[in-house]
């Protein structure tokens, strides 16, 4: 039996688009973090400032993506996606103007901060439910495994180029960044309009928590997403990587910079690999062997001394977890009908903020009360679990045999 292939993905123009628009879009958010991060604690040298910048972005996203996803099932997805990009690109360039001219302050960046926090909470959602609508069922899969590789491409590359341009002029890398969200709006700009519009009723709380509703109806929906949402919650010992840096692999900078890029590297070979190779029987076990396999390779990471074996947990890491991703995606879209794609994109966004952000923050507690290695031990065997526990929860998820 032969597999489409990711040529075969790359041979649709929306597609090609619309992973074009991705990409820009992910680069500028992570060469905008570096350059917010360093420009931020020059002005104030305060960890409580930096602390700050993180909170006015993560609060107008979780308070605006129910209303994200409400918006991109009753308007034109492609436009919302395209607008927040434009808007981003403002305010990118505005704080490019403030660096240029020597006025900036740090409320000027809180300020653009929020409005990056704010325009994502429709951007997201919009741009997760198109994707269906771009490429054949058959090769939904793949394209979810392309198109969260321009994710992990901007994950590795956007801080390099973020430093590295910063290095040379504040106001030169808000420039760059506010060049890439309008590339990534005109990319996703020329993408045809391929959802049938909802009919506009009016914002209620009906409408705005009808995703809500559709997701506890829908066993394999409602395990997919809170699946992810407590394993990456007690697995995201990631956030402890500059004390396992220094005190115990006892290495600098540069090894730091090394175990950051390590679980990006380990998720790309895995998208190269299922976008030649995806999985056509029992899908639904292959997610939550990836996520067995995510909590016995972070206990790994948290009992190693060596830098070698400490590197290969965390490519395994990023590896498996780069598959449950693309399963997760596939199936929460292939379950969802068309005009609630938006709304239930928007929970699934907001699980998977509340994990990453609630993560770093479970295992900074846990490290403080117990230290980083048995914390990332607890963690690890919690993502094992969960896992187990969610299988006979949800056995109909666990017999899924094939996407579409």
């Amino acid at each position: 039996m032969s597999h489409p292939s990711s040529s075969d993905v790359f041979r649709h123009r929306n597609f090609l688009f619309y992973f074009g628009g991705r990409l820009f879009s992910n680069f500028s958010r992570q060469i905008v973090a570096v350059a917010v991060g360093w420009q931020v604690y020059e002005l104030t040298s305060s960890a409580f400032h930096l602390g700050m910048v993180g909170l006015v972005q993560f609060l107008p996203a979780v308070l605006l993506a129910l209303h994200g996803g409400h918006v991109a099932d009753i308007h034109e997805r492609k436009r919302i996606v395209q607008l927040c990009q434009w808007v981003e690109a403002f305010a990118a360039a505005c704080l490019a103007w403030r660096s240029f001219n020597g006025s900036i302050t740090v409320f000027d960046i809180y300020a653009a901060s929020a409005v990056f926090g704010a325009a994502g909470a429709y951007e997201r959602p919009a741009g997760a439910a198109m994707l269906p609508s771009l490429v054949p069922t058959s090769l939904l899969q793949q394209a979810t495994a392309v198109s969260t590789g321009a994710f992990q491409l901007a994950t590795i590359g956007g801080p390099a180029i973020g430093g590295f341009v910063f290095a040379l002029s504040a106001g030169a890398t808000y420039a760059l960044v506010a060049a890439f969200w309008l590339l990534a709006g005109f990319f996703n700009g020329t993408l045809p309009m391929q959802h049938r519009i909802a009919a506009r009723a009016g914002t209620t709380l009906r409408t705005l928590f009808a995703g809500v509703h559709f997701v506890r109806s829908n066993p394999n929906v409602l395990g997919t997403i809170s699946l992810d949402l407590f394993a990456v919650l007690l697995g995201g010992a990631t956030a402890l990587l500059p004390i396992f840096a220094k005190d115990i692999l006892h290495t600098g900078p540069w090894g730091l910079g090394l175990l950051r890029a390590a679980p990006g590297a380990g998720a790309l070979v895995i998208t190269a690999i299922l976008a030649h190779r995806p999985f056509t029987r029992r899908v639904g076990m292959r997610m939550f062997q990836s996520v067995i396999v995510f909590g016995l390779a972070t206990i790994v990471f948290g009992l190693s001394t060596n830098m070698w074996l400490t590197l290969v947990a965390l490519i395994i890491m990023g590896a498996v977890d780069q598959v449950s991703v693309v399963i997760r995606g596939s199936l929460v879209q292939l379950s969802t009908p068309d005009e609630m794609r938006g709304r239930v994109s928007a929970i699934n966004f907001l699980f998977i903020s509340a994990s990453n952000q609630l993560g770093e923050f479970e295992s900074g507690v846990t490290a403080a009360w117990w230290g980083a290695v048995p914390a990332t031990i607890v963690g690890g065997v919690g993502s094992v679990l969960i896992a187990l526990l969610w299988m006979r929860l949800f056995p109909t998820l666990r017999d899924v045999e094939r996407l579409g």
